[in-house]
């Protein structure tokens, strides 16, 4: 709450998704704003699909707005609301970020997704530079992203492990239009897989690589010097992840991947603002670490 008698800030930003009380892009924004010198607010929004709709016409028609985060499970439904999509949004049909130009009630929403900087950004200050080929699991919106990620980083294929192959089979499409080969592959193979990878991108749900993380630890003589970022960031390290720094591996939190796509929607909601992107960064990695 603001004290008696201070104005609300002009200018607004939120995110939106369900659920979302674990959200830390509050956090995030609010510590980069206040670095910047910025008076805008970012609140967290919970909107179901059902709900989507009447939110973004309520943004088109509401002054001060300058932009959304998007989470699940809303990326792919705000790709249809916006009026115009940027690469790579445009190809993967997903977008977690909308830039609101103009004034109400004539707003114009443009989609971005920055969580392709995100992946190949975190995945590069952990030190990978070209893998030539990256394994993804999970099929998901996200799964898109890190298929744009890997292409972003340079990698020529990247084979994706699914339970229902059916569900994912748009990635096919979104690794042909970015110039790298997509190969789906039966979760049931996830292990042989992954023991051999560069690189390993996690999008699965807390806790949903458990199993997997088990069979990696059943096999003694499983050692790595790869990869693994893994996206889900709470609880962290995920089971899958102290496995795999055990097996000597580098592992990634998703939290990295976070605070690189923050950064990135920073500058998109503010890109007159004079922005330093390492400073940014230390900024919101100093606001996780004090909570």
């Amino acid at each position: 709450m603001l004290p008696a008698g201070t104005p609300a800030p002009a200018l607004r930003a939120a995110v939106i998704g369900s659920p979302i009380g674990h959200s830390k892009s509050p956090l995030l924004h609010a510590a980069a704003y206040r670095a910047l010198g910025i008076d805008c607010s970012y609140t967290a929004f919970d909107v179901d699909e059902a709900g989507l709709q009447e939110f973004i016409m309520a943004v088109r028609t509401t002054p001060g707005w300058r932009g959304l985060s998007v989470t699940m499970p809303l990326k792919a439904g705000v790709a249809r609301l916006v009026d115009t999509s940027t690469e790579p949004a445009a190809i993967l049909g997903v977008v977690n970020t909308v830039v609101v130009a103009g004034d109400a009630p004539g707003a114009t929403l443009t989609g971005h997704n920055t969580d392709v900087a995100g992946v190949a950004n975190a995945l590069t200050a952990a030190g990978v530079r070209t893998p030539g080929h990256g394994v993804i699991l999970g099929g998901g919106g996200t799964a898109a992203a890190a298929v744009a990620g890997l292409a972003r980083l340079g990698a020529s294929s990247a084979g994706v492990l699914v339970r229902r192959p059916d569900a994912a089979a748009d990635l096919l499409r979104v690794g042909s239009a970015l110039g790298i080969d997509v190969v789906l592959l039966p979760w049931a193979e996830a292990g042989q897989h992954v023991r051999t990878a560069e690189v390993v991108i996690s999008t699965l749900p807390p806790h949903a690589g458990d199993a997997l993380a088990l069979e990696l630890e059943s096999d003694s003589g499983f050692r790595t010097r790869g990869t693994l970022l893994d996206v889900a960031y709470d609880p962290w390290p995920s089971a899958l992840a102290a496995g795999w720094q055990r097996a000597g591996g580098t592992i990634v939190p998703g939290l990295d991947m976070l605070l690189h796509q923050a950064v990135e929607q920073v500058r998109l909601f503010f890109p007159d603002s004079a922005q330093d992107s390492a400073a940014l960064l230390d900024v919101m990695c100093d606001a996780v670490r004090m909570t």
